[in-house]
Order: C-alpha cells, then sequence, then structure tokens
C-alpha cells in the first residue's frame, strides 16, 4: 500500500494527513509534542476549569476554509459558536467601531462612513467563497474566477494607509486597521490591505467565530477523521533528522522552511536551500492569559459584546506601532488584540471566573516583559479592569517558540507577510510546496496561503504529494 509520513500534528500537518489518507494513502504522523495540535492547541493556562487558546483564536478562515467545509468536522465534534459581535475597536473617546456578521448591521454603526463600507466589502463578502477557492491556493496557478480575482487585486495591492484614506471617520479607519494589523508589518507597505480586507469580508460572510471547548477542537475533530481512515498519530516523536524518518513513499513536513533544511541537510537542493534560509520571519507576539472575576469593566459596551477587541487606538497610533515593531523597537503602546472567546463560548468559564486571552505586537524574537504594556492597553479602554485580574501568566516569543517550535522568535503566523513573500512564499515556484527532494513536501503556514486554521496548506501539499506518488505510479486518479 502506498505510504505517508507526516512531521507535525497541527491544523495542516492534520489536514494534510486527511486529505492522503481519504485518497487511499496510508499515513503515520509524527508530532514531537505530547499533545497534537500546534497552534491549535487549548488548556488551563491560569486556573483550573478556565480553557485558553494557547495561539489561535478566531476563526474566519477556518470556517471559511474551502478544504475544512467539506469534511463534516461537526460530526467528529466540532461546533462553531459566534460572539454577538465579532470585533470592536474602542478609541479615547469612548466611541468604537464594531464588526457584526452582518454588512448591514456594521455599516449603521459607522455613520457617514456607512456606505463607503458597505461599498468597499460588499462584492468581497458577497463572493468570498469564489475568492477565497483562487487566494487560498498557490498565486501561481490558473484561477478559477478571474474577473472576481482581478477585482480584488487591485485594492489588495494597496498600502493599508492608502486604503484607510477611503474612510472619513476614526471609527471606520481604526476598525479597518485593526483588522489589517493582523499581517503583523508595517501598513504603509505595498499589499498590506489584502490582510485586512479578506478577514474583513471573511467575517461578513462566516462570522469570526471560536471552537465550542478551545480552538483544540479543530485538530480533534481532524484527527479523529484521520483514525477513521486509517491513519495513525504519534506523539512525543521528534524528527531531528532524515535518518529519522520512517520508510515512506512521500513525508510532509509541517515545519518551518529552516527546521525542514535542518532536517534534510544537503539533500536539498542548493537553489531551494538558499530560499529557505532567506526566509524571512515576522515579527513577534507576547501572549497574556488572565483569569479574571467578571466581565471586563469596557467603557464602550460594544466591546463588552464583543468576541474580539483590537487596541491601539487610532489609524495612525496603530500604524506607528507596527511601524516601531518592524523595526525591532518595542512600543510603548503595542497594538493588542485580546480575546473574549467566553461570551460565544461559556464553556470555558467557571462560574463567575472568565479567561481573558490577549497578546501584543512584539519585535521578533523580544526578550522583555510586555504584560505590564498589555495590561495598560486594556486598562485605557477598560479602567478597573487591574480590580477584576485573579491570575496572569505572561509568555513571550521565546517562550511561545519552545511550546512550538514553527513559532520562531514569536512568530505565530509562519513568516513575514511582506515584500514578494506575502504571496510567494517559502520560495517563487509553480509548486512551493515541492522540497526539491523525491517525495519530500513543505506544508505549513509557511506555504500558501499563510496563516490561520483553514488547513489549506496542507491540503495544497497533500495534492502536490498525490500527483507526485500518480507520476510515480503509487495512487490511482
Amino acid at each position: 500500500m502506498t505510504t505517508a509520513v507526516v512531521v507535525g500534528a497541527g491544523p495542516n500537518g492534520l489536514a494534510a494527513a486527511v486529505h492522503l489518507a481519504r485518497s487511499g494513502v496510508e499515513v503515520r504522523v509524527l508530532e514531537a509534542a505530547d499533545q497534537i495540535g500546534g497552534g491549535t492547541r487549548s488548556g488551563e493556562a491560569t486556573l483550573p476549569g478556565l480553557i485558553h487558546d494557547y495561539a489561535s483564536a478566531f476563526h474566519p478562515m477556518g470556517i471559511g476554509s474551502p478544504y475544512l467545509a467539506t469534511l463534516d468536522l461537526e460530526r467528529h465534534g466540532l461546533t462553531w459558536r459566534w460572539a454577538e459581535i465579532d470585533c470592536a475597536h474602542p478609541l479615547d473617546d469612548g466611541t468604537a467601531g464594531a464588526l457584526h456578521r452582518s454588512l448591514v448591521a456594521t455599516a449603521a454603526g459607522l455613520g457617514e462612513d456607512g456606505p463607503r463600507w458597505q461599498r468597499m466589502f460588499g462584492d468581497l463578502s458577497g463572493g468570498f467563497d469564489a475568492l477565497a477557492a483562487d487566494l487560498m491556493r498557490p498565486v501561481l496557478g490558473v484561477p478559477g474566477h478571474p474577473l472576481r480575482l482581478a477585482a480584488f487585486g487591485p485594492r489588495a495591492l494597496l498600502p493599508a494607509t492608502v486604503t484607510a484614506r477611503w474612510w472619513r471617520t476614526e471609527r471606520a479607519r481604526a476598525l479597518f486597521g485593526g483588522v489589517a494589523a493582523h499581517a503583523f508589518g508595517r501598513l504603509d507597505r505595498p499589499a498590506t490591505s489584502a490582510v485586512g480586507l479578506m478577514i474583513t469580508a471573511a467575517g461578513h460572510r462566516h462570522g469570526w467565530p471560536v471552537a465550542e471547548g478551545g480552538s483544540r477542537s479543530i485538530t480533534d475533530a481532524l484527527a479523529a477523521m484521520l483514525v477513521e481512515h486509517g491513519g495513525a498519530i504519534d506523539t512525543g516523536v521528534a524528527i531531528h533528522r532524515a535518518g529519522d524518518l520512517p520508510p515512506a513513499d512521500v513525508v510532509l513536513l509541517d515545519l518551518a522552511p529552516r527546521a525542514a533544511l535542518d532536517i534534510l541537510g544537503d539533500r536539498v537542493p542548493p537553489r531551494i536551500a538558499r530560499a529557505y534560509r532567506r526566509f524571512r520571519h515576522a515579527p513577534g507576539a507576547f501572549k497574556v492569559d488572565y483569569a479574571i472575576e467578571g466581565p471586563v469593566p469596557w467603557t464602550n459596551a460594544d466591546c463588552g459584546r464583543a468576541g474580539t477587541v483590537h487596541l491601539g487606538g487610532s489609524f495612525a497610533e496603530v500604524a506607528a506601532a507596527e511601524r516601531a515593531v518592524a523595526a525591532g523597537a518595542m512600543p510603548g503602546r503595542p497594538f493588542v488584540l485580546v480575546g473574549q472567546q467566553y461570551l460565544a463560548d461559556p464553556t470555558r468559564s467557571r462560574g463567575n471566573l472568565h479567561p481573558l486571552y490577549a497578546y501584543a505586537h512584539v519585535p521578533h524574537g523580544y526578550p522583555g516583559d510586555a504584560t505590564e504594556a498589555v495590561t495598560a492597553q486594556i486598562e485605557r479602554f477598560a479602567p478597573g479592569f487591574r480590580d477584576r485580574i485573579v491570575a496572569v501568566v505572561g509568555t513571550g516569543p521565546a517562550g511561545l517558540a519552545a511550546a512550538n517550535p514553527n513559532q520562531v522568535g514569536g512568530d505565530i503566523i509562519g513568516g513575514a507577510n511582506s515584500g514578494l513573500q506575502v504571496a510567494l512564499r517559502p520560495r517563487i515556484a509553480l509548486d512551493p510546496y515541492r522540497i526539491g527532494v523525491p517525495g519530500m513536501f513543505l506544508c505549513s503556514a509557511s506555504t500558501p496561503p499563510g496563516a490561520g486554521a483553514h488547513g489549506m496548506c496542507g491540503y495544497n501539499a497533500a495534492e502536490s504529494a498525490l500527483r507526485y506518488l500518480r507520476k510515480q505510479g503509487l495512487a490511482s486518479g
């Protein structure tokens, strides 16, 4: 029987494994950690009974994934839950921009900018599924919906600072800027509008849901489906060199490019090895988990109904903070994302004690302690927050990388979203998943389409592996 080994049991590794297993390949997944999930792991980070997401938390691209949508993961325990408001971005004057799943409701809250918000996102959200099918595959492939892609392209290529000028009010500009900041990079660079446009459009099409019980439910469901199709998962198995790999017809690595190069060494062609060494990682995250008593005392009521709250003030302030981080400087007021997953999923709480998720954007490999900076940003928009804190755990870039080696220097998005690397990652190639070693493929978030618990990097890599197997006469169809 045709065999495959997948190294890494994150969402991409497991998505690749499921696709191969459903195609008749005998699959074995090897995970170095004692728990599967990679960036989707969840657990009791502060107090017993409070469930925190360790990295990935909200999943507009997960629920909108062209591949995951075909799997019926709900049959294996995955349940999506939505907060009343998907995202809020408060300002110092007490107002806030609020992103609802409903485009009309979002526009209604943005005053004079409402019609402009609808014009910007109406076609993108209405055609999101078709657009995502093209954007979540290798860029150099033939698009299935060229007209939609052509309409999206000019907007996506603009710097976020230029796109923000489309709106007249600070509420609308800041709301877009906070979403655009998910790119972890300078907002005045070309193509930095792409992430903000796509995540916002995904929200208007599918919302920003959480997985009930924690993000781990996504990979638990994928693992259950893999086992159902005859696959196996071994945890606590680290692969340090090619000789550690069991024999298989194909091997897929859910790893950062440099880690793949460390394992395969001089078996990788020099041209590809150089590209992997040049691969640039994104700035880091500093994660803070809180146990709080009662709700966060937000000044703006919409923030108390929102699953995600972006803290950074005006668009200009967010852009300045991201520019400082990209330059290697820690801003006094960093951009902070706060996750109130328990609003959508009360099973994560224990009575009146709630798990609060937060992280700040910090320089790559930042060695300092940003816990106070994160707390201060929350206190800025929620006076009295400090009094609600029962427990707090801060984890910097080194801690994030220790828990998940793919998060190099605290990079939680699998590589910098700047320059050509926004779309052409980890190298310029018709098939970016091929490592250049026969039967070896890269399937991590460092490949297209990048970060998110959508499994598309794994699916695309598995498709590449299946094409290889067919050429070798080892797979049908």
